[in-house]
């Protein structure tokens, strides 16, 4: 048997060996918990300085992207302006206008040089398009005047297939809209310009409307034609559209009128022959 003494220090030795071991086991615990929580923080941190970076990486990704983008389009205007100025030199064409389809490419055409006088007409006028131009000689020698003609290429799409009788027919009808553009080749007094028109018109009126020739002649205002003046005559059905040479605009309305000026210009003795061919031969490749 123990004594009492032995008993007891066995006691107190079981209690600090209980109380060492709590303590063990508590610092352990702890020291756990801070590596753990030690490792979650630098787990996040560096979770977050990972998104941090890549963040800004797709940011400069994304500016160099950009970056690029903006060199290519700049260069693809350099190279289409180089290729504007190497062109340039080669838009004006003479007046044969033999232009093919181009399959679908688009194509900035320039103006058309006639080629007697150098007058240059644009492709495009009151919303239709170039077929043709001429010079109006006079005495045999003299070069008056050049003009042009602007066609509706719907209007004339069932004609331009049917062959040049049938484009000379439709020429002469004033139901086919068309512009006449008239540039003056030299100086010439208003007076000689309205009279010639107006000799060249009355023939073919056969002694109807006579009035509308008084009212073309002051649709013009008394200023003199200098060399380059131009003016337009845009017909449409009964109606003759009249710019003149200050820019003044003003409008006939008659059909004999109408017909009578589409034969002046496209007629059997049509005023520039040249230009008559030049406008049947170009009808066709509308």
């Amino acid at each position: 048997m123990l004594s009492n003494f032995a008993v007891s220090r066995r006691i107190i030795n079981q209690n600090t060996l209980k109380q060492s071991f709590k303590k063990s086991y508590f610092q352990r615990t702890t020291l756990q918990s801070n590596t753990n929580y030690k490792q979650t923080n630098s787990f996040s941190s560096w979770s977050n300085l990972n998104k941090t970076f890549t963040n800004q990486n797709n940011k400069n990704q994304t500016f160099i992207q950009m970056s690029m983008l903006t060199a290519g389009f700049l260069t693809l205007i350099a190279t289409t302006t180089a290729t504007s100025s190497t062109n340039n030199s080669n838009r004006f064409t003479f007046c044969d206008y033999n232009r093919k389809n181009t399959a679908g490419n688009v194509i900035m055409l320039g103006p058309t040089k006639e080629p007697s006088t150098g007058i240059l007409f644009p492709h495009l006028c009151n919303g239709m398009q170039f077929v043709g131009c001429g010079v109006r000689v006079k005495y045999g020698f003299v070069k008056v005047y050049a003009v042009g003609t602007y066609m509706d290429s719907i209007a004339m799409s069932a004609i331009k297939s049917q062959g040049p009788q049938a484009i000379s027919e439709a020429l002469l009808n004033p139901a086919y809209p068309r512009t006449l553009r008239i540039v003056m080749n030299r100086s010439l007094s208003i007076d000689k310009y309205t009279a010639a028109i107006v000799e060249a018109l009355e023939p073919r009126m056969d002694g109807e409307d006579l009035d509308k020739l008084k009212e073309f002649k002051k649709l013009n205002p008394p200023v003199d034609l200098v060399e380059g003046a131009e003016m337009e005559m845009t017909i449409r059905g009964n109606t003759m559209l009249y710019k003149n040479s200050v820019g003044g605009v003003g409008q006939i309305e008659s059909a004999v009128f109408c017909k009578a000026l589409c034969d002046v210009f496209y007629g059997k003795d049509a005023v520039s022959p040249g230009h008559k061919e030049e406008v049947i031969k170009s009808v066709a490749n509308l």
